[in-house]
């Protein structure tokens, strides 16, 4: 969809695009409870509510990477290190207040997370105690995270479990 805006500068017809935004994920691990390492969720405090991994909305001028490090640490209050990229999401369906594509990466934590920002709870889960109500499409990408870092041996991010 496009639309124009006369330039501030010249007047000339300039294109405005309604591109899908820009968001980051951030699955993180705390290794420091035993392998397999439990997961950071947070229970969202604005609509659509439900448990969801930590992440957010790219700045401008801000790198996808350091996006995602900053959202984990205002909603969880953990300092994180990324180890890899899981995946992009961008299903137009994925978020239901507009289309979102999503750079998801997994990173590690040391620490209890505390929520805060727009979360009303911070906790950690394994696999199996999963809660039921997970916003957006985060089941899926937690489904696609168990998958390759747990039971897919010739992927990189492989890490297997004791």
């Amino acid at each position: 969809m496009k639309n124009e805006i006369a330039c501030p500068k010249c007047g000339n017809p300039v294109s405005i695009y309604r591109n899908p935004i820009p968001t980051v994920d951030c699955i993180i691990e705390l290794p420091f409870m035993g392998n397999p390492a439990p997961i950071v969720l947070i229970s969202r405090l604005n609509p659509p509510f439900g448990w969801a991994i930590p992440g957010g909305f790219v700045d401008y001028g801000e790198k996808a990477e350091d996006a995602s490090v900053r959202e984990a640490l205002e909603e969880t209050g953990l300092k994180v290190e990324l180890v890899g990229l899981l995946g992009v999401y961008s299903d137009p369906e994925r978020d239901e207040r507009h289309h979102t594509i999503s750079s998801v990466y997994i990173g590690i934590a040391n620490s209890i997370p505390q929520a805060g920002d727009d979360a009303s709870l911070a906790a950690w889960f394994q696999e199996d105690s999963l809660p039921d109500e997970i916003a957006f499409d985060h089941k899926k990408i937690l489904k696609d995270y168990y998958d390759l870092r747990y039971r897919t041996k010739d992927n990189p991010l492989y890490i297997g479990k004791e």
